[in-house]
């Protein structure tokens, strides 16, 4: 949401304030039994303050889910565009999706449980957002099945498949613990790759390719691939 005429940039640091706050509430307590007065009281803003930086309760929810959605969607798309090959971009994919998983676990908890309560247009375009994300996934998948990498498997099966297993990492994953998003993504990768294997296909080198290329495009950009969300 772009910051109203006439507010000086502490606005904007305010309302991003009120959002982390609000996830982390809405995340604990849930969006329905969660009452503005509530977001108002761990904001430290009366109700007539809060509406001024937020619009409505709704709105907050969706900026949770556009703090998720919005970078994922910009890195899975520069990810896809990358002159590599299907696999290796999965692997970076999937370091994406737990770096952005791991960096905002409330609002992650918020955007899997909540979504169901935006309403008409709010909803449509997450539901929107969350299939594009989706066809890039199962559009690389199928990249794989077609190179030969990957045997031929149903392509959606094959995307839900690789989804759940990084999307539900966030029921479980505790903050600060041993493992970070690139070992989860080594590990994941190489259970659900060994799985779609095509017969004979060998994934040794994989960690090595994955190593080369972010060491080569830290020489030639400051940007990583992929890049953090933490970066949104």
């Amino acid at each position: 949401m772009p910051r109203p005429p006439g507010h000086g940039p502490g606005y904007e640091i305010k309302r991003q304030e009120i959002i982390d706050k609000a996830a982390a509430l809405f995340a604990k307590k849930g969006y329905a039994a969660t009452g503005i007065a509530e977001v108002g009281a761990v904001a430290g803003l009366a109700r007539g303050a809060l509406y001024y930086y937020i619009g409505s309760k709704e709105r907050l929810l969706v900026e949770i889910q556009d703090r998720v959605m919005g970078p994922m969607l910009t890195n899975v798309h520069r990810i896809a565009a990358l002159d590599e090959d299907p696999v290796l971009r999965l692997r970076m994919l999937s370091q994406t999706l737990l770096e952005n998983i791991l960096a905002r676990l409330d609002h992650v908890w918020v955007y899997e449980h909540d979504y169901r309560n935006l309403r008409g247009d709010n909803r449509s375009r997450l539901m929107t957002q969350r299939r594009e994300f989706e066809d890039v996934v199962q559009r690389l998948l199928v990249a794989a099945m077609e190179d030969g990498s990957f045997r031929k498997v149903d392509p959606r099966l094959a995307t839900l498949q690789f989804l759940n297993m990084h999307n539900h990492t966030y029921q479980w994953i505790k903050p600060g613990g041993g493992w970070d998003a690139e070992y989860l993504s080594r590990e994941y990768c190489a259970t659900l790759f060994l799985g779609f294997a095509s017969p004979g296909y060998r994934f040794d080198d994989l960690e090595e390719r994955m190593s080369e290329f972010l060491a080569k495009r830290k020489t030639a950009s400051p940007e990583p691939v992929p890049p953090s969300s933490r970066e949104a």
